[in-house]
């Protein structure tokens, strides 16, 4: 939309992503509509009017709080759904699947990015920004720290309700022990679920296939409600995705380095978080419209167009465009990955001085705990 020509190099041969969904809050919404998809999404996803928060303690149940899921909208959306609805978006040609990229290198004689990828294919580009996940090979061709592991393992699913779940339009998120298990509905038939194991150990060995998975979780929930179990039990079985937790430090955030030339990093790869505040989803479709808009300001693709000027004249633009995104994006990166490093330390301890202490720091930086549900990332 504005203009600027781009390819979009995806790792899978389809336009498909493992089972899961997102929550996606306010601000997430007013970059869905800057993409023009918001609308197509709504069809199928329920509004969620409310967060319910309970902890149990050896089987009783020690505190439950209700509050409301955003300042605005908030609504479950399947993730195949968004990957889908952003690919039929584009033009025709834009997407290339099946491209694995190896490494990255830049040009000796232009200093622009040169992709290597798995077929031996060089691509010569302009810009390269980097949105391959936690293991981005981009962040490690950036110099950005290595991410680092929650200590923690989560199980996602859905199940279907073939006569409506008849649950609530709500969140709800169930601390028990050693487990949190989360519930949300994404229609009235279909309910997407998690559970994490905290201070779960790395070997994965015995994990072998979805069967497996589902003995895992079922064996995890087990003092949970009868409601809950069979949710988990009559899950949809090849919709069972686990994975290590994993995060980009909120230091790191601060003080990474997220440009060298005119290649640089947005989404998972540049802030990759906990799932405790749910806003991994939201915050990456910000980055897009920062991304686009800095770059179109800077290029004045209305007169000229990046093709037409010098390299060495681009090269400047592109890094001056992407220095201002970097600087428009980091405080608001930073306050997310803090709020969110935060609160999953809360969730993680066990000792009562430990919890005080996080309860205080996040009642001082973030008094308001939606808070940053209002931020709205601008017009495309």
């Amino acid at each position: 939309r504005k203009g600027i020509k781009s390819i979009v190099l995806e790792r899978s041969e389809s336009v498909r992503s493992e089972g899961a969904a997102f929550g996606i809050q306010t601000n997430g919404w007013l970059a869905l509509h800057q993409l023009g998809v918001a609308d197509k999404l709504r069809l199928n996803s329920l509004q969620i009017h409310q967060i319910r928060d309970v902890l149990i303690e050896k089987g009783i149940k020690r505190r439950e709080s209700v509050g409301p899921a955003s300042y605005g909208e908030v609504r479950g959306v399947l993730r195949n759904d968004l990957v889908r609805a952003l690919a039929h978006a584009l033009p025709l040609g834009t997407l290339r699947l099946g491209c694995h990229i190896l490494s990255v290198k830049l040009d000796e004689t232009t200093s622009f990015p040169i992709v290597h990828v798995k077929n031996r294919e060089a691509i010569k580009a302009k810009v390269l920004i980097g949105c391959d996940g936690s293991n981005s090979v981009v962040s490690r061709f950036l110099g950005i720290n290595p991410t680092k592991d929650l200590g923690s393992r989560a199980v996602r699913g859905f199940t279907n309700y073939p006569d409506d779940h008849g649950f609530r339009q709500e969140f709800i998120r169930i601390k028990m022990d050693n487990v949190v298990s989360g519930r949300l509905p994404i229609t009235n038939k279909l309910v997407f679920w998690f559970v994490v194991l905290l201070n779960c150990p790395q070997d994965s060995s015995f994990l072998r296939n979805q069967a497996d998975i589902a003995r895992l979780t079922l064996a995890s929930v087990r003092e949970f409600s009868e409601e809950w179990k069979e949710m988990v039990k009559n899950c949809d079985m090849d919709s069972l995705y686990t994975n290590r937790l994993r995060y980009r430090a909120p230091w790191d955030v601060l003080s990474g380095k997220f440009r060298r030339g005119t290649v640089t990093v947005a989404g998972d790869s540049m802030h990759l978080m906990g799932p405790f505040i749910g806003q991994g989803c939201s915050a990456a479709l910000e980055d897009g419209v920062v991304l686009a808009r800095c770059l179109w300001r800077k290029l004045s693709l209305g007169q000229d167009g990046m093709n037409n000027v010098s390299h060495s004249s681009s090269r400047m633009q592109i890094e001056e465009a992407i220095d201002e995104y970097i600087r428009e994006r980091r405080g608001r990166l930073v306050g997310l990955s803090t709020q969110t490093y935060l609160t999953g330390s809360l969730i993680k301890a066990s000792s009562p001085v430990t919890k005080l202490l996080l309860v205080v720091l996040l009642m001082i930086l973030f008094r308001d705990q939606i808070g940053h549900t209002r931020y709205d990332c601008g017009r495309l």
